[in-house]
């Protein structure tokens, strides 16, 4: 495989889907532990992606994620309830998202 031109490295630091981040700075980045990051891995909050020695690895947009999951659980949300809330919260998000688009002016319809 040919080796990465500067352009293409640059445009994955700004990917939020790129996996970027250990597990051990993921954790760091966020004020948890690594078993916090386990643990919301095995409620399905978030699937970290694995690098070819099976290591765990982040994307900004997973410890956004996992940062709300911290917060609610730092308040006595217990993990599973906090990881569900979450989820309906990311939901909620795209479908107001989705909800704008689709009002905007100049749109086009199927009925046009």
């Amino acid at each position: 495989m040919p080796p990465e031109t500067p352009r293409h490295a640059a445009d994955r630091l700004d990917d939020d889907d790129y996996p970027a981040y250990t597990m051990g700075r993921a954790a760091e980045m966020i004020g948890a532990t690594p078993q916090f990051l386990r643990a919301i891995g095995e409620a399905r909050l978030i699937t970290p992606l694995r690098s070819e020695g099976g290591h765990r690895r982040y994307s900004r947009y997973q410890l956004r994620i996992a940062a709300r999951a911290r917060e609610l659980v730092d308040g006595g949300t217990p993990i599973e309830a906090a990881c569900r809330i979450v989820i309906l919260e990311d939901q909620l998000e795209d479908a107001l998202r989705l909800n704008e688009e689709l009002r905007r002016p100049g749109r086009e319809t199927d009925a046009d």
